[in-house]
């Protein structure tokens, strides 16, 4: 589903599943426990990860304002090179989704740190094939792991919040090997950040940013874009 909404349209026809981006299935504002399986904070090269979370406007917004995050790219992950345009993506046939590519300094943030603010914060893992308004297989969530380490500490950090009993429903993310990852166009690039006003971002992509600051102040930084 394109997002290029008018306020009245947004107001009239998306007001419930719109309401629903704005905190997910587990307790509002509320801090995740932090991942027992997780890397330790280690000098080395820079890593990534990605990341597939609903619209990639509103998880690039929240990682890119991640202390130890170095780099966000929204792009699409999931299917081939070929496919990777924005009008072939939404109509929902190319096997994508889209994805962050998340570059993190792993001793500031470590890989558990980065899935504990994807969990809480960044979408609502417990929708299937949709996030909020947007519907469809491009907007599931999703992990694309880049190496077993990866695989086995995602997996872990959900059976983690399951036996917590975080959410209400069960958490449907997939997790699977990337394949690829493929930059998305130019003008989807920060575009929360340099379209502040847009109502669809105002409602689903402002408050993760908000949640994000209250509950983990000690991991925001205020971006400005670079």
């Amino acid at each position: 589903m394109r997002r290029l909404f008018s306020s009245v349209l947004i107001a009239a026809l998306f007001a419930a599943p719109l309401a629903s981006c704005r905190a997910n299935a587990a307790a509002p504002e509320r801090r995740f426990p932090a991942a027992k399986q997780d890397a330790r904070l280690a000098s080395g090269p820079l890593q990534t990860a990605v990341f597939a979370g609903g619209c990639f406007w509103g998880t690039q917004s929240v990682f890119e304002r991640v202390k130890g995050v170095t780099k966000t790219v929204a792009g699409y992950a999931g299917g081939k090179a070929s496919t990777a345009t924005y009008d072939q993506v939404t109509t929902e046939t190319t096997g994508h989704a889209e994805s962050v590519e998340i570059t993190y300094n792993p001793s500031v943030i470590t890989y558990g740190g980065l899935l504990r603010i994807f969990f809480s914060v960044a979408h609502d893992p417990t929708q299937l094939d949709r996030q909020g308004p947007d519907v469809g297989n491009s907007y599931r969530s999703a992990i694309f792991y880049t190496n077993p380490q990866q695989k086995q500490m995602a997996e872990s950090y959900v059976r983690q919040l399951g036996e917590e009993h975080l959410f209400t429903k069960p958490i449907v993310t997939q997790i699977v090997p990337l394949q690829g990852f493929y930059h998305a166009e130019a003008y989807h690039q920060d575009y929360a950040l340099h379209n502040p006003d847009n109502p669809y971002i105002q409602v689903c992509d402002v408050p993760k940013i908000a949640s994000l600051r209250a509950i983990y102040p000690e991991l925001f930084i205020d971006y400005k874009g670079q």
